[in-house]
């Protein structure tokens, strides 16, 4: 049958047009095959392997039986959240903001599909530094946008400059995505590079929306700053998305949180009045016991991540064809594999990263993401927030395979 199914059933062609998450996909396809028995290890996982802490759990424990978490609340979040928010971001961002700019979305997820709803205009372009997280040019597109990707490369430890942002700029530029620490690549910017490119993007007039959700997975000196503090004149630009899901172990629980300029801030609760009502309010009094309890968990969890990193790193030197950056921060590894390119691998002449992952998977029973998602072919993304006996296991059977 010609065309694609849901275009063929009456779905909007904007929806029609987006891909499923490659990375849900995947993290779906592990599911499935353990619960088939098959033992397999994922480095696919963009979770910690960690609990949410006793902390959180006790005060969501408490919020289900508190009659004023059973009913609606405001669209923008609980004021106490709010303000919960607004004080972690002046601690860790440096941004001097109010509860009043503060936007709670269901996920972090959420809060980058409002800030491209907010933005973009039907032909409003987006620069994407790419490799990028799989769901921003999806985001950007279902807002009517274009996805304008902008190449780093291994050579300039995947960071963008101010040069390539330039010849990827047209009169329809409105936005500019700036994320670091980066997933895939773990990239962190240097204070220098990132005050060159909000300078930039001040004098081009671009609103600048900012992922900073692993700003506390940093590693070996390597600093989290964020654009719009080092940058002030880019404030009334520029939107801060974060949430409790990477640093206190809570993917499942939802709660993210856009920041920025009260007028868009108000523009957002509007549009969340309307997309879901209120986040859960269990999840956002777990959300404010995690914000209240501070960065213990936190760095307790980002003492382990640097520990498997280190191990990793130490086992992807031995893998053949295989050249490994060290990454600045996340928890990703995201190595090139172009020295397996055109080798025999369990019978295959391996074409593509994305066959390798295949391949990975199939024989070897490792689930990685393989860089044709994050627009970065010739890679292949290992996630490190795993238990240290799956890592290691994972990584012989890896050596094993391509050895």
């Amino acid at each position: 049958m010609p065309g694609r199914g849901p275009a063929n059933l009456g779905i909007s062609t904007r929806v029609a047009a987006i891909s499923e998450s490659a990375t849900i996909s995947l993290d779906r396809r592990v599911k499935e095959l353990r619960a088939k028995g098959e033992n397999l290890i994922s480095f696919a996982a963009g979770e910690p392997d960690f609990p949410t802490p006793e902390v959180v759990v006790e005060a969501a424990m408490r919020a289900c039986r508190d009659p004023r978490a059973h009913h609606y609340t405001a669209p923008a979040g609980l004021s106490e959240l709010r303000q919960a928010v607004a004080m972690k971001t002046r601690r860790d961002s440096g941004l001097d903001v109010g509860p009043e700019q503060v936007q709670i979305t269901n996920g972090t997820k959420q809060a980058v599909a409002h800030a491209f709803t907010l933005l973009l205009d039907p032909g409003d372009e987006v620069l994407i530094p790419a490799p990028y997280w799989v769901t921003f040019p999806e985001a950007v597109a279902l807002a009517g946008g274009r996805a304008v990707p902008v190449p780093t490369s291994e050579a300039n430890g995947f960071r963008v400059t101010v040069e390539e942002l330039e010849r990827h700029r047209s009169p329809r530029t409105k936005v500019l995505l700036f994320v670091s620490p980066s997933n895939p690549t773990g990239t962190v910017y240097r204070r220098e590079q990132m005050e060159a490119i909000g300078r930039w993007a001040a004098e081009q007039g671009l609103w600048v929306v900012c992922d900073e959700i692993y700003d506390h997975f940093t590693y070996d000196g390597a600093e989290f700053n964020s654009l719009p503090a080092l940058v002030p004149e880019l404030q009334p630009r520029a939107l801060c998305l974060n949430g409790v899901a990477k640093s206190y172990s809570m993917t499942g629980w939802r709660v993210g949180w856009l920041v920025g300029p009260p007028e868009v801030a108000e523009a957002a609760a509007n549009l969340q009045s309307h997309v879901a009502g209120n986040i859960s309010n269990v999840s956002q009094l777990a959300a404010l016991a995690a914000l209240e309890a501070g960065l213990g968990p936190v760095l307790e969890m980002r003492s382990a991540f640097a520990s498997r990193r280190r191990a990793m790193l130490q086992q992807m030197e031995r893998v053949p064809g295989f050249e490994c950056p060290a990454p600045d921060g996340a928890f990703y590894l995201f190595p090139s594999v172009d020295g397996v390119m055109g080798r025999q691998v369990a019978g295959q002449t391996v074409t593509s990263s994305a066959q390798l992952a295949t391949i990975l998977l199939e024989e070897a029973q490792i689930a990685v993401v393989p860089g044709e998602a994050f627009g970065a072919p010739g890679h292949l993304r290992f996630s490190y927030a795993l238990g240290d006996a799956d890592l290691e296991e994972g990584m012989d059977r890896l050596l094993r395979l391509l050895s």
